[in-house]
C-alpha cells in the first residue's frame, strides 16, 4: 500500500500575505460603511439632539452634501491599514495557531485562542496606526467645516503631512487604545470564529466549505461588535481630538469613556452599533471566506507539485 504523503505545511510569508490580501479585498466592499461608522462615533448633537437620528439619515447627508463618491472617502487609507494590520494580525495568529497546534493537528483550547488573538491583534494594530490615523481623519474629514477640513489627497499624502506638519510621533497618535482595542476584537474575533467552526463541524450538519465559513464568521462578528465598540470610539475620538489652547481635547481612552458616559449617557458607548456591525459582519465574513479560499487554493497546488 503507498504511503500516504503528508501534506505540505504553509510558509509563514504565505500566511502573512493571504492575511493581508484577504483584508484589502474585503474592504473593497465595506468602505462605505467603515466611514458611516466613524461619522456616527465622531457625531455630537447639541441640546440632548442627535446630529444624525440613524445611520441613513447620515448616508443620505453625505450623499447630499459631498457627493455619492464621497462614500468612498479614505479607501486608499482602508487598503493601507489592511495591508499593514490584517497582514500582521492574522500572518502572527495564523503561525502561532500552527506553532500551539498539537502534534496531531489538536486546535488550542479555547483560551489559549484568545491569548494567541490578543498578541497578534496588539502586534498587528501597533504596525497599523499610522494608516489608522490617516482612515479616521480621511473619512471623518467631511463633517468638518471647509476651512477646518486637511483635505488629505490619499493616504500616502496624510501619512507625509502629519509626519511634516504635526510630528512623525502623532503618527502613533491613539496607539495604545488602538492596541487594546485590537487586542479585544482579536481576542473575540479570531477565537470565537475557531470555536464557532469546532461547534458547528461537531453538530454533522457542517463541512470544510463556504456555508460553514459563513456561519462561523457571521457569528464571530457580533461578538466582536458587542465586545470592542466602548474601545473603538475611544480611539476614534482620540485619532481625531483637535488641541484647544495648547492642550489635546483628551487625556487618554479611559478619559474619552468617562466624558462619552457624563456627557452623552451610557449607551453612547455603542453609538454606531448598526454601521459598526455592518461594517464588521460583512468585513469578518469576507475577510474569512476570502483567507479559506485562499489557503484552500495554495494547499491544493502545493500538494500537487
Amino acid at each position: 500500500m503507498a504511503k500516504q504523503e503528508t501534506p505540505k505545511p504553509m510558509p509563514n510569508s504565505i500566511k502573512f500575505l493571504f492575511g493581508g490580501l484577504s483584508g484589502m479585498a474585503a474592504t473593497m466592499f465595506v468602505q462605505p460603511l467603515d466611514l458611516v461608522k466613524n461619522r456616527m462615533q465622531m457625531s455630537k448633537g447639541a441640546g440632548g439632539k442627535k446630529e444624525y437620528k440613524t445611520s441613513f439619515h447620515l448616508i443620505s447627508a453625505i450623499i447630499r452634501n459631498e457627493g455619492l463618491f464621497a462614500m468612498y472617502n479614505g479607501l486608499s487609507a482602508g487598503l493601507l491599514r489592511q495591508a499593514t494590520y490584517t497582514t500582521t494580525r492574522l500572518g502572527v495568529y495564523n503561525a502561532l495557531f500552527t506553532h500551539f497546534s498539537g502534534s496531531e493537528g489538536q486546535a488550542p483550547n479555547f483560551a489559549a485562542k484568545a491569548g494567541l488573538g490578543m498578541v497578534a491583534g496588539m502586534c498587528g494594530a501597533f504596525v497599523g496606526t499610522p494608516a489608522e490615523v490617516a482612515l479616521v481623519r480621511m473619512t471623518s474629514d467631511g463633517r468638518l467645516p471647509p476651512e477646518q477640513r486637511r483635505n488629505y489627497s490619499n493616504a500616502f499624502s496624510a501619512l507625509m503631512r502629519i509626519a511634516r506638519e504635526e510630528g512623525v510621533v502623532t503618527l502613533w497618535r491613539g496607539a495604545v487604545p488602538t492596541m487594546g482595542r485590537a487586542m479585544v476584537v482579536n481576542a473575540a474575533q479570531l477565537a470565537s470564529y475557531s470555536q464557532a467552526k469546532e461547534i458547528l463541524m461537531s453538530t454533522g450538519y457542517f463541512k470544510e466549505d463556504i456555508l460553514l465559513h459563513f456561519c462561523s464568521s457571521m457569528f464571530s462578528g457580533l461578538v466582536t461588535t458587542i465586545a470592542s465598540m466602548p474601545v473603538d470610539i475611544a480611539k476614534t475620538r482620540i485619532q481625531n481630538m483637535a488641541t484647544i489652547n495648547g492642550k489635546p481635547e483628551f487625556t487618554g481612552a479611559l478619559d474619552v469613556l468617562a466624558k462619552v458616559v457624563k456627557n452623552e449617557g451610557v449607551f453612547a458607548l455603542w453609538k454606531g452599533f448598526t454601521p459598526y456591525y455592518a461594517r464588521l459582519g460583512p468585513h469578518t465574513v469576507l475577510t474569512f471566506i476570502f483567507l479559506e479560499q485562499m489557503n484552500s487554493a495554495y494547499n491544493t497546488y502545493a500538494n500537487k507539485q
